[in-house]
C-alpha cells in the first residue's frame, strides 16, 4: 500500500475545504440570483399588466374612448417597449392579430400551442400568470382579456406578453464561468501556499524521523534540535528525554551483564579447575571439592537470587508509598533484625511522623543495612530514626571498621564488596539505594562518631510523583 506523507494529506484536505467552501458558496448564490432573476420577471409582467389597464382605462383627467377592443389590443401591442428576452403579440377571436412594430428577442409564433393554451388559460376572464414549458421552450407569460363597456365590437382580443425563463437565466452563466476560473485560481494558490507552510511546519517532524532512523542500540548519541516554543519543540524536547533515558537504561544493561559476567566467571572458574584436578579414586580429594563446588553453587544462587530482586525493582512499579507510622516500622524492623544470626541490635530514638512509604520495600532495605552491619561490622548495631527539614531519616549505625571515604561514593554500586574474602554478591547496598530511590530519596553512609559507620535512607515526608523514579540513574 503507498505511503500518502502527512504533507500531502493536509494539503489535500485543506484544499478539498477550499473547494467546497467555494462550491457552497457558488451554489449559494447561483439559488439567490435564480430566485432574484425570476422575481424580477414576476414584477415585469405585473408592470406591464399594469401599463396595459393604464392604455385601456386612462384616468379621470384624460379619459380614453377606444371604438373597440380589437382597437385598444392594437394600442396596447404597439405602445409596449419589451426588455430583453420577451415576446408580446394580440391575440382576437382564437387567432395571433397583432404584433410588435420591432423584432423582439422571443417569437411566441414559434410554439404552435402557445396561443391555445394561454387563451385556454385567460378563459375565466381574469389577467393570469403562468408557465408554458413544452415545444422546447420555457416562457412565463402573462395574458390578459382587454374589455371595453358598452363596445359595440363583440371581439374577444387578449395581451400576451412572455419571458424566455432559460434566456433570463442563461444570463448567469457568464458571472458563472468568471466565478469558477476565480475559484480554481484560488484553489491553486490555497494548494500552493499550503504546501509551503506545511512544509514548514512538518520540518522539525521530518527531522525526528531522520533522527530516529539514525538512532539504534548502538548509537544513541543523536539529539533532536529544539527550535521555537510551540508543541513540536515540546515533543522535540520530550523525544531527546526519551533518548537520555534509553542511553541511561543501555548503559546500565551493558554494565550489568559486565558485573554479572565478570561476577560468574570467577566461581565458575573454581569449580571448572578443582573438578579438573580432583582424583575421582581419592574419597577425601572428591569429598572436598564437592564441598568446594556446592559453596560456589549457592554462592552463585545467592547471586542470582539477588539480581532477581534487583530485577524486580526496575519495573514500572518498584514501589507502593501509602501513609505509614515510621515509628511503629522502626520498631518491627529492630524485632525481625534480632533474628539475624549473630546480631546484637538496639532500638534507637525514633520519629514519630506519617511518611509516605512502601512498608515491605523498607524493611526489605532496613534489614539489608542490618545484615550488612552483622557481615562488616561485628555484628553490633543500632536502628533508628528522625525527622528534619521534610524529611525522614532511617538509619542503621554499626560498630565496625566504618567506610574509608575513597570508597563512600561507590559502597552502593552492584557488586562493589569491602573484600574478595567477605561473603556476599555485592548487590545489597545497591538494593538500599534503588530502594530509596523509588522513594524520591537517596541512601548515604557517613562516619559515626566513637568508631563505625551510620547508614542513612533519607526520603521526603511528602509523596512525589512515581515519574520521578529513573531505576537507571546511578
Amino acid at each position: 500500500m503507498p505511503v500518502v506523507s502527512v504533507r500531502a494529506r493536509l494539503v489535500v484536505v485543506i484544499t478539498l475545504v477550499a473547494a467546497l467552501g467555494l462550491g457552497a458558496v457558488a451554489a449559494a448564490v447561483f439559488v439567490v440570483e435564480r430566485a432574484a432573476t425570476m422575481r424580477q420577471v414576476e414584477d415585469r409582467l405585473r408592470a406591464n399588466l399594469e401599463s396595459a389597464r393604464f392604455i385601456v382605462e386612462g384616468d379621470d383627467a384624460d379619459p380614453l374612448g377606444w371604438s373597440s377592443p380589437r382597437a385598444a389590443l392594437e394600442d396596447i401591442v404597439r405602445r409596449m417597449s419589451p426588455d430583453d428576452n420577451t415576446g408580446v403579440i394580440g391575440v382576437v377571436d382564437d387567432k395571433i392579430a397583432y404584433l410588435p412594430g420591432v423584432p423582439l428577442d422571443v417569437d411566441l409564433r414559434q410554439a404552435p400551442g402557445f396561443v391555445p393554451f394561454v387563451i385556454e388559460a385567460a378563459a375565466g376572464g381574469e389577467p393570469v400568470l403562468g408557465t408554458y414549458a413544452d415545444e422546447g421552450v420555457n416562457w412565463r407569460f402573462l395574458a390578459a382579456p382587454v374589455e371595453l363597456r358598452d363596445a359595440p365590437d363583440a371581439s374577444n382580443a387578449l395581451f400576451v406578453m412572455a419571458y424566455d425563463v432559460r434566456a433570463e437565466l442563461a444570463e448567469l452563466v457568464d458571472p458563472g464561468r468568471i466565478f469558477v476560473l476565480s475559484s480554481v485560481i484560488v484553489i491553486v494558490v490555497i494548494a500552493g501556499v499550503a504546501t509551503i507552510v506545511a512544509g514548514r511546519l512538518l520540518r522539525p517532524l521530518r527531522r525526528m524521523r531522520e533522527t530516529a532512523e539514525r538512532v539504534s542500540a548502538q548509537s544513541l548519541e543523536e539529539r533532536l534540535p529544539i527550535e521555537g516554543r510551540d508543541d513540536v519543540s515540546e515533543l522535540a524536547a520530550t523525544m531527546n528525554a526519551m533518548l537520555d533515558r534509553l542511553d541511561g537504561a543501555l548503559d546500565s544493561q551493558r554494565q550489568l551483564l559486565s558485573d554479572v559476567g565478570h561476577e560468574l566467571k570467577t566461581p565458575l572458574t573454581i569449580v571448572r579447575g578443582h573438578v579438573e584436578l580432583m582424583n575421582p579414586h581419592e574419597p577425601n580429594d572428591v569429598r572436598e571439592t564437592q564441598e568446594l563446588v556446592v559453596d560456589e553453587l549457592d554462592r552463585m544462587s545467592r547471586l542470582l537470587q539477588d539480581l532477581s530482586s534487583t530485577a524486580s525493582l526496575h519495573g514500572p512499579t518498584p514501589v507502593q508509598p501509602v501513609p505509614t507510622d515510621a515509628a511503629d516500622l522502626v520498631t518491627q524492623v529492630a524485632r525481625k533484625a534480632a533474628g539475624i544470626d549473630g546480631a546484637d541490635v538496639a532500638a534507637g530514638p525514633v520519629a514519630d511522623v506519617v511518611a509516605p512509604l512502601d512498608a515491605a520495600r523498607m524493611t526489605q532495605a532496613l534489614l539489608q543495612l542490618a545484615q550488612n552491619a552483622v557481615t562488616h561490622g561485628g555484628g553490633r548495631f543500632v536502628i533508628g530514626s528522625h525527622a528534619d527539614a521534610g524529611q525522614l531519616h532511617l538509619w542503621v549505625r554499626d560498630y565496625g571498621p566504618g567506610v574509608a571515604d575513597a570508597d563512600k561514593q561507590g559502597v552502593f554500586e552492584r557488586f562493589t564488596r569491602a573484600s574478595a574474602e567477605v561473603p556476599g554478591s555485592g548487590l545489597g547496598l545497591n538494593i538500599v539505594q534503588v530502594i530509596a530511590r523509588a522513594h524520591g530519596g537517596s541512601a548515604t553512609v557517613t562516619d559515626a562518631a566513637g568508631g563505625g559507620a551510620i547508614f542513612v535512607i533519607s526520603i521526603p515526608l511528602t509523596e512525589r510523583p512515581a515519574s520521578g523514579f529513573d531505576p537507571h540513574r546511578r
